[in-house]
């Protein structure tokens, strides 16, 4: 065909956010002034024809050719009219499917070179299934947009024998988007553009089938309030009409029941009358109902002024404490004194007091033996973790699922405003965005402001001034100084050899044996089995792990009983291999010789005490000093101290000056992969030190512990009676410590102390010449920048 005939220049109209298809007739809205125009050009023509052409970005008020889609429709308009100067409104009828060849945007509107392109007539199974298909879908689609649509409705689609042409009256019906829209409108095949339509179709089916479960999901839970609602009102009047109450009121009547009998402070029953009026008045529907009468039951239920009888019996307290717990002296005595302050002055405040202590040592089951000898109720609160204060002090009222604190919650479960309350862990509470748990309980622990304490929920005071709070930690190091110091400490060491022995012939072996089943008789283990089994498969200062190996070799015995032994059994050494293994701990023993450079240091941890052998030699022609065995910082600083001592005081000990300047040095404290910290390695380390420069080996048998200074004092340090402990496990009677620590003898068993050798030093010479004897001590030199007068 001659390009005259099939190339036309017309008016060009610029759809925004639509798509006009061939053989549909559409409604538009035209404002814009090259759009006016064109309509005015188009009207003017014999044809009356228009071409629309949609845009890529519907916020362009101009459009440029490469703001338009390539392919567009040339349409006849059937109608105008003319609502404002302004605005126009006209329905075009398109014809056919043109493409853009050229557009010339010269004033007063877009002309644009248009050529036809002929829709594709291409046929086939696929497309007549496809066409099949969407007549049912179409049809789906319709009863669930407008479910009483009429059926003739329906018969169109099927009677459009056209299948583009029923994908396009499909895809204006929906209103696709103008992207999909043109898609579909550029396709070149039937099969693609049914395709395209099905895929539409289908999304657009799964849209209005979930829109529809949720319009009839509300619809029904509206019925059911409303039917809900009508039958609340004919019970209430056919209560009114029988003289009943209906439950809401019973309830109301049970709490103001409740709160006549309970005996309550004035400030506090004031506020339940008040909220208990407000109760009565409300609707049982209404969302302050539940919360109000939460509010209440809290209330009535905490003990404002009931408090259980204190049993002030000094004989039967001090029974109960040592029937459940050997040895620690020191809590038990503070115990018995609040007793006795109680006899004297029952209105005497309880101290709080705070049990430090490596785990295993039996600080939390204190706390109930505490309770018990006391006659009092116990509750317990782990602390550890803890991150939240709304956790201590509650949630106010306004939050949805609102809750008092757990101070409150224990208070109502102990029923008593006077229980025992331990709180535990308190050394492992969280700190972050929400709060900090440790600045909450600075209310709780002071005896001057416990006694006004208001929980966020209860907005209330409630009295904490009558209870005993017990804290426990494993460490001080993490409690905030302002609520240490608000707490009695009362620490708790490791138990020893001899104690532990003693500890499981009383308590452990007794209970489990009672938790299987046996008896002493039938199960028996010798001390050496015992002292054993203590030394090589548990190391620890408390006794957890201890009572779960006893607890597993017992089972062992029990199932040999179970399978069909009855003979008794005596446990040996052997048996402990058989049934637990190889020895998972090997005691550090004490080195019977030991070379230059090495020294035997006590260390504590939280486990208990430890042996810890220090190790140094010197590096010919190296510089500087190597440190290994992961030494904090603390400890590093101890070395170079203890090596600066030694420097200046060279001549002192015989020491070749040279030696510092000529040769490095490289210390090592085993085991490499336990990170070890802390000032009280610092003689030890002068030692090592002291031993490697003089070429004089330290004495095996005897072990040190104490802080060094740069002028050679031994400062006291903490944690002696672990260490002690430490020592004799590994078999040296023999130790070093500060003079500042005699005094912490006390705390060592009788036995211990009689079978220990200590010497006490205020300065390292004495330390030295103790563990070094060939050590020649000459006077110290005069300064070289002194000079007499």
């Amino acid at each position: 065909m001659p390009e005259n005939t099939t190339v036309q220049m017309l008016p060009l109209l610029p759809l925004k956010n639509t798509v006009l298809f061939p053989y549909l007739m559409v409604p538009l809205s035209v404002g814009r002034a090259q759009s006016l125009a064109a309509v005015e050009a188009a009207l003017a023509s014999e044809e009356k024809e228009v071409v629309l052409f949609a845009q890529h970005d519907s916020n362009v008020d101009n459009p440029s050719r490469d703001d338009l889609y390539a392919v567009g429709v040339k349409a006849t308009i059937r109608k105008m009219s003319r609502p404002t100067p302004e605005s126009m409104e006209i329905l075009v009828l398109g014809t056919e499917r043109v493409a853009l060849l050229k557009l010339d945007e010269s004033e007063p509107y877009l002309r644009a070179r248009v050529t036809p392109m002929p829709l594709p007539e291409d046929g086939g199974a696929e497309v007549e299934a496809l066409h099949g298909a969407l007549i049912e879908l179409a049809g789906r689609a319709v009863a669930l947009a407008q479910p009483g649509a009429p059926p003739e409705l329906t018969r169109t689609f099927a009677t459009n024998e056209d299948p583009l042409r029923l994908a396009y009256l499909l895809a204006s019906m929906f209103s696709l988007d103008a992207a999909k829209a043109q898609a579909l409108l550029e396709t070149p095949t039937r099969l693609e553009a049914l395709r395209l339509t099905h895929t539409f179709l289908t999304h657009e089916v799964q849209v209005l089938e979930l829109r529809n479960k949720i319009t009839t999901e509300a619809r029904t839970e509206i019925n059911k309030e409303q039917r809900e609602y009508l039958l609340r009102q004919q019970m209430r009047a056919i209560q009114q009409e029988l003289g009943e109450q209906g439950g809401e009121q019973a309830e109301a009547q049970q709490l103001r029941e409740k709160l006549t009998k309970v005996e309550l402070p004035d400030n506090v029953r004031k506020e339940a009358e008040r909220e208990l009026a407000r109760l009565e008045k409300m609707q049982p529907q209404s969302p302050e109902f539940n919360v109000i009468r939460t509010y209440l039951e809290y209330v009535l239920e905490l003990p404002w002024k009931v408090s259980t009888e204190d049993k002030l019996e000094i004989a039967h307290a001090r029974q109960v404490l040592d029937e459940d717990h050997f040895g620690l002296k020191e809590v038990k005595e503070r115990i018995l004194e609040h007793l006795a302050v109680l006899r004297l002055n029952p209105e005497a405040k309880a101290p709080i007091l705070c049990l430090v202590g490596p785990p295993g040592v039996g600080k939390t089951s204190l706390g109930q033996s505490i309770a018990r000898a006391l006659n009092r109720k116990f509750e317990r609160m782990s602390l550890g973790g803890l991150h939240d204060e709304a956790e201590l002090r509650g949630h106010r009222r306004t939050y949805i699922g609102a809750m008092p604190g757990r101070l409150i919650q224990a208070m109502r479960r102990a029923g008593a405003n006077n229980p025992v309350l331990m709180l535990d862990e308190v050394d492992k509470l969280g700190r972050d965005f929400r709060g900090d748990p440790a600045a909450a309980l600075l209310e709780v622990l002071d005896p001057e402001q416990n006694k006004s304490f208001r929980d966020n929920y209860l907005d209330l005071e409630f009295d904490l001034s009558r209870v005993l709070f017990v804290t426990t930690a494993n460490a001080l190091d993490t409690i905030p100084q302002p609520l240490l110091d608000r707490m009695e400490i009362l620490r708790l060491s490791g138990y020893s050899e001899e104690e532990k022995m003693l500890i499981a012939r009383r308590y452990l072996i007794p209970r489990q044996l009672k938790q299987t089943g046996l008896t002493a008789e039938q199960a028996a283990l010798p001390d050496e089995t015992l002292r054993k089994l203590i030394g090589s498969y548990t190391r620890e200062a408390g006794l957890r792990r201890l009572e779960r190996t006893i607890g597993k070799v017992i089972r062992k015995v029990a199932l040999r009983f179970a399978e069909g032994n009855e003979q008794p059994v005596t446990l040996t050494v052997d048996d402990l291999t058989e049934m637990l293994g190889p020895e998972p701990f090997t005691p550090e023993q004490m080195r019977r010789s030991m070379p230059a450079g090495v020294a035997t240091g006590l260390a504590w941890t939280e486990t208990g005490g430890d042996v810890l052998f220090i190790e140094a030699t010197l590096l010919p022609d190296g510089k500087g000093l190597t440190l290994t065995g992961q030494l904090g910082e603390v400890m590093q600083e101890s070395v170079k101290a203890a090596q600066s001592y030694l420097w200046s005081h060279a001549a002192e000990y015989g020491i070749n000056p040279m030696v510092f300047r000529k040769s490095g040095v490289h210390v090592h404290v085993p085991a490499g992969a336990i990170p070890k910290d802390g000032p009280s390695a610092g003689v030890t380390m002068a030692t090592a030190l002291a031993s490697l420069y003089t070429g004089l080996p330290a004495r095996s048998d005897t072990a040190m512990t104490g802080e060094l200074t740069l002028t050679g004092l031994v400062l006291p340090i903490g944690g002696i009676k672990e260490k002690v402990l430490a020592a004799r496990r590994a078999g040296i009677r023999r130790v070093v410590l500060p003079k500042a620590n005699q005094k912490d003898l006390r705390e060592l068993p009788d036995e211990v102390r009689a079978e220990m050798e200590f010497i006490f030093a205020e300065e390292i010479g004495q330390v030295l010449e103790a563990l070094i004897p060939r050590i020649t001590r000459h006077a110290p030199a005069s300064h070289p920048f002194h000079h007499a007068a």
